[in-house]
């Protein structure tokens, strides 16, 4: 198998990746919320902000590899 196809796999698995892991952060920052620690519950949704802009970059990565 070539780099680019190799590069296409891993990059669509990180893609797939970072949006598991946000669905995750949303749990555990709404549990933050529920147990009262707001500010807590603030940073994990900044993250998630972040995180969904990575995968922004991946998917135009992955795009510009085609």
């Amino acid at each position: 198998m070539e780099f680019i196809e190799k590069a296409k796999i891993r990059i669509d698995h990180w893609i797939h990746h970072n949006d598991h892991h946000c669905e995750e952060y949303e749990m555990f920052a709404e549990q933050l919320e529920e147990a009262g620690k707001k500010e807590s519950a603030g940073y994990v949704k900044e993250m998630i902000g972040l995180t969904s802009k990575s995968t922004k970059c991946l998917s135009k990565a992955l795009e510009a590899l085609e």
